[in-house]
């Protein structure tokens, strides 16, 4: 066998993509490049213009994939939200019990945060502005949170919940989410470091709850 020691023949020939995968390559740039002038402007002022010069496409291809700017920030959240639950579930995969599984997760939320800090500003003002796309977004969130807990009921290692409650206990703890991520997540200049008694306290509340049953029956 002859081994050429060329360097035509060691050096690695560019990967040429297919249409596909350049239209997805492009909309990847995209998305991200809306998530950052989101984060840095806010919906209102993040322009196809912003947009396009920071993914580093023309404003013509922009159009090639979304109808217009409303259409991509639509999208945006949803977008991201799956990102963050793709990130979350990574982090979950050595938990051995369902109340581990969800501590794992609520710290993970605050993880991707880090990561992450223009997510919070997108999330709170899609409502206003992409509210197609903050509803979708619940939706998605919601829906996986709620068949997680249903499964964790089978075995018995979640309260004896009827369907309709499940879904009242995953909007609490979307909630305590959003609004201690507001309070501990995020400081005057910017993201912080989330306090070690955030966590232990979420965890005695899911665990143990919040009061005490002795007193409560007299």
């Amino acid at each position: 066998m002859v081994i050429s020691t060329s360097k035509t023949a060691t050096a690695k020939r560019p990967v040429k993509l297919t249409r596909s995968e350049k239209n997805d390559d492009v909309k990847r740039r995209l998305f991200g490049a809306a998530a950052k002038m989101v984060g840095r402007y806010g919906y209102a002022d993040a322009s196809v213009a912003r947009i396009t010069d920071a993914a580093g496409v023309a404003q013509g291809t922009f159009y090639n994939h979304f109808e217009n700017r409303q259409e991509l920030l639509d999208q945006l959240l949803p977008v991201i939200g799956q990102q963050m639950v793709a990130f979350i579930r990574t982090r979950i995969e050595q938990a051995s019990s369902e109340l581990e599984k969800e501590v794992t997760r609520f710290r993970a939320f605050f993880d991707f945060l880090k990561e992450t800090p223009e997510f919070l500003r997108i999330l709170n003002e899609a409502e206003v502005y992409a509210p197609t796309g903050y509803q979708h977004h619940l939706d998605n969130i919601s829906t996986a949170y709620v068949r997680l807990l249903k499964r964790a009921r089978g075995p018995g290692q979640v309260g004896d919940y009827t369907d309709e409650e499940l879904e009242v206990i995953v909007h609490v703890l979307m909630g305590a989410r959003g609004y201690l991520s507001r309070r501990y997540a995020y400081g005057e200049d910017g993201p912080q470091a989330v306090p070690e008694h955030v966590f232990s306290a979420y965890e005695k509340l899911i665990s143990v709850g919040l009061f005490n049953k002795a007193d409560v029956l007299g």
